[in-house]
């Protein structure tokens, strides 16, 4: 009799074990599916603080113009222009105190002693010498294979003399997550009187004349971004938006053009 019964209950583990282990591997099957949805096409952001009174400059800035051009889709072209080299004689029309605070907080981040120019910062992860154009491809292929962990799209909803009105939506996890909106100026030519790089015309390009950020944001809304008085009608602008995590890596990315 007790063979009888032990039997039958040993069959219902059996197979109450199997359905258990079926359905544990098909729902960590699904939350490896719901993973690799939430990967999406690399952004690649590259931010790269310079200036007008640095003569190692110039070389930086042709890299940077000549890798966006290379690379329109998915190469996002920043140029932050610092204030610390006014003190030698030209004042930078486009440094602000601001752009050096953002560059001290990136070393800060990579326990680096402290801001040089030019200082290349890829997708707010790592740096290097930004006219060093062995590292800037090296660093471009790598990137080109990650991942990102958000994606945005934007679309312009009006534009007057004064601010820029934009629509966006956002993907993936926004956890600690903020956003980050910058209006950059194509390109501008400066002739420069003094400093280092004096009797010089330099042309600069991807310049970050504006930018604000939102801390509080959902997977989709509307708000804008003043135009600062030293932008001209005829000027061609970009506006990005960026996602930025709690310790400044850049996860995600869009752009759109703003003809004059």
């Amino acid at each position: 009799m007790f063979k009888k019964i032990i039997i039958p209950i040993m069959v219902f583990v059996g197979m109450s074990l199997m359905a258990f282990y079926t359905g544990r591997t098909e729902n960590l099957a699904k939350l490896g599916n719901e993973t690799k949805m939430e990967e999406y096409a690399p952004a690649i952001v590259l931010e790269l603080f310079t200036s007008q009174g640095c003569s190692s400059c110039p070389p930086a800035d042709l890299l940077l113009e000549k890798v966006k051009k290379q690379y329109p889709e998915n190469v996002y072209a920043l140029s932050y222009h610092v204030d610390y080299w006014n003190y030698i004689g030209w004042e930078d029309p486009f440094s602000k105190s601001i752009y050096t605070k953002k560059q001290r907080d990136y070393n800060r981040k990579f326990q680096y002693r402290s801001n040089y120019t030019p200082q290349l910062v890829i997708n707010g992860e790592e740096h290097f010498v930004g006219s060093n154009q062995s590292k800037m491809y090296s660093k471009l292929n790598e990137y080109r294979t990650k991942k990102s962990e958000n994606t945005l799209s934007l679309s312009i909803k009006e534009v007057d003399a004064d601010a820029i009105a934009f629509d966006y939506v956002a993907a993936g996890d926004l956890t600690d997550k903020q956003l980050r909106v910058v209006l950059v100026l194509d390109e501008r030519t400066t002739p420069v009187k003094r400093g280092e790089n004096r009797n010089k015309t330099l042309k600069n390009s991807n310049i970050v004349v504006a930018e604000k950020y939102i801390s509080v944001i959902a997977k989709n809304g509307t708000h804008s971004i003043e135009i600062p008085k030293l932008v001209s009608k005829n000027d061609n602008l970009t506006l990005m938006l960026l996602l930025e995590s709690d310790n400044l890596d850049i996860t995600g990315a869009a752009k759109a053009p703003i003809t004059g």
